[in-house]
């Protein structure tokens, strides 16, 4: 279980990256920020979201196999 554990954590800091980033999307968009940089932050956040799920489908059930 420890194995597990560790591998839980070591997403942890990715998993706080993508949060930050989501949250820092909602306040640009709360204040009316320009398009451009409100679009911006949605992708970086969209981005670290893709990067956590990824990891921790990696991680926990090991590498994933091509479709093809």
């Amino acid at each position: 279980m420890d194995d597990l554990r560790q591998k839980i954590e070591a997403g942890e800091p990715l998993m706080q990256q993508a949060a930050e980033a989501l949250r820092r999307y909602h306040v640009a968009k709360a204040a009316e920020s320009p398009p451009d940089e409100i679009e911006r932050l949605k992708m970086l956040a969209e981005s670290l979201f893709q990067a956590a799920s990824e990891y921790q489908l990696n991680a926990l059930s090991g590498p994933l196999r091509p479709l093809q």
